[in-house]
């Protein structure tokens, strides 16, 4: 990384160059710097109105970069230490989506963890590919689902040799890392693509004692989110490849989705936190850890919780762990993670990234302090105190291995009919059905619906689990291949 030019921020300077223009605009947005809508300027302040422009010439264009935004993903690529880069406007799932598109058509295969975010499987009913899934294996006493174990990998590459393309996390939601350089290299032995979901992975490119980047490893893209643990603003994200990846094409992907009128807002503050991150990265990072390591051991200190941390990596299904994640098992005290979630928020005014039928994950990152753990932990006891119970009624497993009878894109776009859930077993999904956060399906389309499938539905509505996906949105009905044309 050359940290004089990480010292730039091309796409910021711009903007400020820009505003001490004041050009008169005659172009898009419509609220005309503010002028237009003064409820929104008030709200969100001129500085913000001002800069919420449209693609011109001195400002660049993301569909075809060639002046400030071109430079500032160069000096984001060599941040990374990668060959390129993109800055992505739709989130990571538009990353994620890009990634797959480029290296998949139509009946082509792709191997991957079923315990993949919906992007990733929006993205095959979008090309037509086939998933070959690997089930992860899973913690009974967490409930919770694990990484990919490296000889499940190993023999899906075996048994689809014309496969192109493998897809990992790093990490899971939770913190779970899989044995990432065996599977590149296994893949690549191959010839097949490695592709990275790094979603919650940002700050393995900055921190030290972090599990390891995926491009640092030789994977050929990853999908990074900078807006969660990189701290730029909501929906903004990157794409990063490798040498062996067709840059030109990439781009012609990326435009095949994503908005021709990018928000300037979302772009510079991917400038700006890049900048923060190479030049800062690495001590704000230990800050970061250090926080997470306090909290673990203060909770663990509670009793019945447990925040879980690298033990976890006695398991073979687990090589390495996100210490920056906390994420606690509320089993013990009676209460599902979602119900533990519910009184944070609720009673406490602490507001934490998910909860599910097991646990709770409290995200750690750059803008955290002391003082916010302790008010966590005091909040934790308090509801351990108040509401512990019997936890016999509670459910413990939060992933039920598919059964995939259609590719995702063949069951999405079939002939459908919407059925009460109670009679859906046995019939194929059409739709998704899952619990957001973390957006990682119950049942996709494709997968064959069972009397479990539906039970853990139930439970999960029972509990409070805010359900997304089917067209139903009470989620009483599931809609299922085969109806009347």
């Amino acid at each position: 990384m050359d940290l004089e030019l990480q010292k730039r921020a091309p796409l910021l300077e711009a903007l400020q160059e820009f505003r001490r223009m004041r050009v008169v605009p005659f172009d898009v947005p419509g609220h005309k710097r503010g002028k237009g809508n003064p409820e929104l300027l008030s709200f969100l302040g001129r500085q913000c109105l001002e800069i919420d422009v449209n693609s011109m010439k001195p400002l660049d264009n993301l569909c075809h970069p060639t002046s400030v935004i071109k430079e500032a993903e160069a000096i984001a690529a060599d941040a990374f230490g990668t060959a390129s880069c993109y800055f992505m406007v739709g989130g990571t799932t538009s990353s994620v989506q890009s990634m797959i598109l480029t290296v998949c058509k139509e009946g082509d295969k792709i191997i991957m963890p079923r315990n993949v975010h919906r992007s990733a499987i929006n993205a095959l009913i979008l090309c037509g590919a086939e998933p070959i899934y690997i089930n992860p294996q899973t913690d009974e006493r967490l409930g919770i689902s694990l990484g990919m174990e490296t000889a499940d990998v190993v023999k899906a590459i075996q048994n689809n040799p014309d496969a192109a393309a493998v897809l990992v996390n790093n990490p899971t939601y939770y913190g779970v890392v899989s044995d990432l350089k065996r599977i590149i290299d296994a893949a690549h032995l191959q010839n097949m693509k490695v592709l990275v979901d790094e979603a919650h992975g940002t700050h393995f490119y900055f921190g030290e004692d972090m599990p390891v980047s995926a491009m640092s490893l030789g994977a050929d893209m990853a999908s990074v989110s900078m807006h969660k643990s990189g701290g730029s603003l909501t929906q903004s994200s990157i794409l990063l490849c490798g040498e062996n990846i067709n840059t030109d094409y990439v781009r012609q992907i990326i435009n095949l989705t994503q908005t021709t009128s990018a928000s300037y807002l979302l772009l510079s503050s991917l400038d700006i936190a890049r900048r923060n991150l190479a030049l800062h990265g690495r001590e704000t990072f230990k800050h970061v850890n250090e926080l997470a390591e306090y909290a673990r051991s203060e909770i663990n200190c509670i009793g019945d919780y447990y925040a879980y941390s690298r033990e976890l990596t006695l398991r073979s299904a687990v090589y390495d762990f996100d210490t920056t994640k906390l994420s606690v098992n509320t089993y013990e005290i009676g209460l599902a993670g979602i119900e533990v979630y519910d009184i944070l928020r609720d009673e406490f005014d602490i507001q934490v990234e998910f909860g599910d039928l097991s646990n709770i994950l409290a995200y750690i990152s750059l803008g955290d302090r002391e003082q916010d753990i302790e008010r966590l932990v005091a909040a934790l006891a308090e509801i351990r105190r108040k509401y512990k119970k019997s936890r016999a009624n509670l459910q413990r497993y939060e992933y039920i291995n598919p059964i995939v009878a259609l590719t995702p894109k063949q069951a999405f776009y079939s002939v459908k009919k919407s059925i009460p859930l109670e009679n859906c077993a046995g019939e194929i999904c059409a739709e998704f059905v899952m619990c957001y956060p973390p957006g990682i399906p119950i049942l996709a389309p494709g997968e064959r619906i069972t009397g479990d499938i539906i039970d853990y539905i139930k439970y999960a509505k029972e509990k409070g689990c805010l359900m997304t996906g089917p067209e139903d949105m009470e989620i009483n009905n599931i809609n299922v291949c085969g109806g009347d044309k």
